[in-house]
């Protein structure tokens, strides 16, 4: 009886290893299904780019579903569109780029200049004085940081920094302020106090320079460039005095 169990095990166990072993011979068609998907993948891709404006030096190589991109395009608004292409492939499980990006060479001082100017007058009337953003410019890469009040914001001065004619690449730093009713209600009564207040006003009227008003958990920090001392000190103030502020970081600039 013994012995009939024991050759029951055995050939129990004969009959794994041998599903196992025909899993095993049944997987070998796999390397070349997935030749065959990263050839689709490819030729696709080589599609798409040279029926694009701006993509048509990009090459794509497929290799376990992972592309690398290799050629050059004319800025970096192309690059970032290359990129996107390949992601969305639904297929594609990694991206490799080694793309060029032959961005016509605009100095570095010259180019932050430009970036600043175009970001200044970005989302003006959308809640544009709850944003603070900062800019460094090295051999044409853009790091960009600093804090914004959501994601709209921040895509929209990405978009702008990418179109701008000189840039090589970006770095993304922005913060976007978390999303908070009790925030919220503190930036408007900031703006309220701030601006609402005769000697400051004139700082809503000028959009390209106003007094900025960042939130983040009830700590707030004014940002931006006024005319004197007193009006730092008064923004200041006001700010202080608003119930439910825990902290108050003024970083205002005097002008001279």
């Amino acid at each position: 009886m013994h012995g009939s169990r024991w050759l029951w095990a055995l050939a129990a166990m004969i009959g794994l290893l041998g599903g196992a072993q025909g899993m095993t011979r049944t997987g070998q068609n796999q390397p070349g299904q997935t030749r065959a998907l990263d050839a689709q993948i490819q030729r696709y891709l080589t599609e798409q780019f040279s029926q694009t404006k701006g993509l048509e030096g990009v090459r794509a190589t497929v290799n376990d579903q992972v592309v690398t991109l290799t050629g050059s395009v004319p800025n970096y608004r192309d690059y970032l569109e290359a990129n996107h292409k390949a992601r969305s492939v639904g297929s594609v499980t990694g991206i490799i780029a080694r793309l060029r990006v032959n961005a016509p060479p605009v100095p570095d001082q010259q180019l932050q200049h430009d970036l600043a100017q175009r970001l200044t007058y970005d989302r003006i009337g959308m809640g544009q004085i709850f944003n603070n953003l900062t800019l460094q410019v090295r051999n044409g890469v853009v790091t960009v940081g600093g804090e914004v009040l959501n994601y709209a914001d921040r895509d929209s001065a990405l978009d702008i920094i990418a179109g701008t004619k000189g840039v090589r690449g970006i770095v993304d730093h922005i913060r976007v302020s978390p999303t908070s009713q009790f925030d919220d209600e503190i930036r408007f009564e900031a703006a309220r106090a701030i601006y609402g207040n005769p000697a400051l006003r004139r700082y809503w009227l000028n959009p390209a320079h106003p007094i900025r008003i960042i939130v983040n958990n009830g700590h707030v920090t004014l940002d931006g460039v006024v005319d004197s001392q007193l009006d730092k000190t008064l923004a200041g103030t006001a700010v202080n005095s608003i119930p439910g502020v825990f902290s108050v970081r003024n970083n205002l600039i005097v002008a001279h």
